[in-house]
């Protein structure tokens, strides 16, 4: 198991961060570990220190960098959401190419011997879904400027970082789970059922492409992979790494499952907002060399997941509601 002494992780504040940052400080209690946000945190990551600095100002991430001299650099902070591309096409591009740049050359110049793990996603296969399940080999086909801003951070990282350094790409599949916000498909429809069960909205629930096949997982098990990778030692200085569940679920099945869980009965009607032109039918990715490498599995049973997720939601619109 690689031992680090100290830890950068960017994106900490965000849904998977939130988790990640839990895993790596009981990883590593006695390393030094920062978390880098773009302002001054209202909640800052109890156990962790907080440094701030805009991932797109080269400057300050530098400075950040220099001052840490991190042996473990953890990248997961991105422009995410699919369905706002349209509309933030520049920013994805500034944040997760730029703010990449950014953070390699301050990595390698500061921190040449460093660890670092980019948080890449499946969406860079893209167009090559259409011909089966892929590996770590399926060409990247990305459809959209995100897809597209992440598989040339990938290609950046390994261009920029200086051969010493040792970089883990992960490309994950969807995944859920408690504390996700509602620009994601499920947390859409388990924020919109816990408003409907608290009287808040109609009892409609409005839906997109429910057709759609994706490989989901537990946000959990993603993060178990993430620490699993992150711990690997004698691995080459370069890997990329998918992290699927190997099977294909409809978005309509998932829907039906939250909604047997649901205290109130609603109808479902299509929003043409939320339908995406260039969708998939089916995307689903093969984890056999994470699990080769780390022995990795997932473990949490999907209708767990759901229940953890409406569960949430419905604490959560309490909160609104009060």
């Amino acid at each position: 198991m690689s031992a680090y002494n100290s830890i950068l992780l960017t994106g900490g504040g965000g849904f998977v961060g939130r988790y990640l940052s839990s895993a790596l400080a009981d990883a590593y209690p006695s390393a030094r570990r920062a978390i880098l946000y773009q302002g001054t945190p209202s909640d800052p990551t109890p156990g962790w220190e907080a440094l701030v600095a805009d991932l797109t100002d080269e400057t300050a991430i530098e400075a950040a960098v220099a001052a840490l001299r991190p042996d473990l650099v953890v990248h997961l902070a991105a422009q995410s959401s699919v369905g706002q591309v349209a509309q933030l096409g520049e920013t994805t591009w500034r944040v997760n190419l730029g703010g990449t740049l950014a953070l390699a050359r301050a990595v390698a110049q500061h921190a040449p011997s460093s660890t670092f793990f980019f948080a890449s996603t499946s969406e860079v296969y893209g167009a090559s879904f259409n011909d089966g399940i892929a590996t770590e080999q399926t060409p990247l086909r990305p459809l959209n400027a995100y897809s597209s801003s992440k598989a040339a951070a990938e290609q950046l990282l390994r261009d920029v970082l200086p051969p010493d350094a040792r970089l883990i790409v992960t490309r994950s599949f969807n995944h859920t789970g408690p504390g996700q916000d509602e620009r994601f498909v499920l947390p859409a429809f388990a924020a919109q059922i816990a408003r409907i069960e608290a009287g808040l909205i109609p009892p409609v629930l409005w839906v997109g492409n429910l057709e759609a096949k994706r490989d989901f997982l537990d946000v959990r098990d993603v993060v178990d992979a993430y620490c699993r990778l992150i711990a690997l030692a004698g691995q080459p200085n370069r890997l990329t790494v998918n992290i699927a569940s190997g099977k294909a679920v409809m978005i309509g099945d998932i829907l039906q499952n939250l909604r047997s869980l649901s205290r109130v009965a609603f109808e479902v009607q299509i929003d043409p907002a939320r339908l995406r032109p260039s969708d998939i039918p089916i995307a689903v990715g093969d984890a056999s060399l994470l699990s080769d490498l780390t022995g990795w599995a997932p473990t949490h049973a999907a209708q767990d997941t759901w229940l953890a997720l409406l569960d949430w939601w419905r604490e959560r619109v309490v909160t609104e509601a009060g």
